[in-house]
């Protein structure tokens, strides 16, 4: 007799109550276990090993990204946030978690209900560890956003959209202004970018239109689509050479009525910020119908390094002079730019220089690098992540990621 106190013997009954004992136990597993199953089989199959070296070595357990400013120790929103968004990519939950409350808590003194994220902590002089510039970075500000939009829709957590709300409340508080004869655009910062001659500062890099789109999609009578149409009317009108700066100055010429003009501060150089303004546009999908004429304002990038194989380091938006060569995060972020312009045989050229030279540098046992990691390595994230279509951007800028239609818990909303 068993527990049950059914006899075990080898009568056609027993077996016919062992097997109907074994369906059912199947089903009862099935029906409990498939949604866990799921998310730790299916879901954690997706695996990014380039992700998780680099986060292995620079992101601490506790959630603070290391590296990601030039000065020694100190961490940046900018990092935060791209950090959430590869964890995200990545499926890995925890870590991201750890990421969004690091920042939450340290950036934002855990009160995001009122505060954006400062964009530097560290060491000061004093030597106290904590935040030490409380102006926040704005692109930081909304790739946060983004990543908790896009966390909550597809780990179903609706504490991480509750998050975003709140930021995406603060941004349009405190960033979102509106330009005469132009409309609503998104300032860099709160502070030090309206100068006291009727300009403001922008910074295209800041903008990228699937992420406008995303918010959009989640606010759509609020400014994002007018700052997306905006942002491509900057670009537009402010390189006559194919490039685009860095930072680009709007003058107010009447009440309703201004025009983009070179930034007062750092001029018409185009670098470091600006090469994320090509991996932008190369991301943005062919069907949104501002990809096209981005894309063709853009051609001196794909001009200079189809002539050099390597792209500039430096340009000078307005006479197209050329300096340097980019390290290697410049053909990183490339890779989306010359697919979209139908220039694959280029896109590989870049991607080869990339990951050669991101590898040797992840090798070095102390992450020493000829040029610095952290950004290249982070433009290489963006670029390598999309070229294996680990991700794509939806023409709503939802995400579509390898995992999705494996983890049953990952919803379309």
């Amino acid at each position: 007799m068993n527990r049950l106190g059914i006899h075990q013997g080898n009568s056609s009954a027993a077996r016919r109550w062992r097997r109907a004992v074994l369906w059912l136990a199947g089903s009862l597993a099935s029906l409990s276990l498939t949604p866990v199953m799921a998310d730790e089989a299916a879901c954690k199959s997706a695996d990014w090993p380039l992700w998780q070296s680099y986060a292995a070595r620079f992101v601490q357990d506790d959630g603070r990204m290391l590296e990601s400013s030039v000065e020694p120790n100190h961490s940046t929103s900018e990092g935060q946030s791209y950090g959430m968004l590869f964890a995200l990519i990545g499926n890995d939950r925890v870590r991201f978690d750890a990421l969004w409350k690091w920042t939450a808590s340290n950036m934002a003194g855990a009160d995001i209900g009122s505060r954006l994220p400062g964009w530097l902590w560290g060491q000061g002089k004093d030597g106290k560890w904590q935040l030490q510039d409380a102006n926040s970075a704005s692109d930081s500000d909304l790739w946060i956003a983004y990543a908790l939009l896009e966390a909550a829709r597809l780990w179903q957590r609706p504490d991480y959209r509750e998050d975003a709300l709140h930021l995406l409340k603060n941004i349009e508080g405190k960033l979102v202004v509106s330009l005469p004869g132009l409309g609503k655009m998104v300032l860099p910062g709160p502070e030090g970018f309206v100068q006291p001659d009727h300009l403001w500062r922008l910074n295209p890099s800041y903008l990228p239109l699937p992420l406008l789109r995303r918010l959009a999609k989640e606010a759509p009578t609020g400014p994002w689509k007018e700052i997306a149409e905006n942002t491509v009317k900057m670009v537009a009108a402010s390189s006559p050479k194919g490039y685009v700066a860095d930072w680009i100055g709007y003058r107010a010429t009447a009440p309703k009525a201004g025009l983009f003009v070179v930034d007062p501060v750092k001029g018409e150089l185009g670098s470091y910020d600006a090469i994320r303004v090509y991996l932008w546009a190369g991301m943005t999908p062919k069907t949104d119908p501002l990809a096209a004429p981005l894309i063709a304002r853009l051609d001196g990038m794909s001009t200079s390094t189809a002539s050099s194989g390597i792209p500039p380091e430096k340009v000078q938006v307005i006479s197209g002079a050329l300096d340097g060569q980019g390290p290697f995060g410049y053909s990183a972020a490339l890779i989306p730019y010359f697919q979209a312009k139908g220039q694959p045989w280029l896109a590989e050229q870049q991607q080869r220089r990339a990951e050669t030279a991101l590898h040797a540098a992840l090798a070095k046992a102390d992450g020493a690098s000829a040029e610095p990691l952290y950004y290249n390595a982070m433009l290489s994230l963006f670029a390598l992540g999309w070229a294996e279509k680990r991700y794509q951007f939806r023409d709503d800028g939802t995400l579509k990621l390898t995992w999705e239609t494996s983890c049953t818990r990952a919803v379309t909303r």
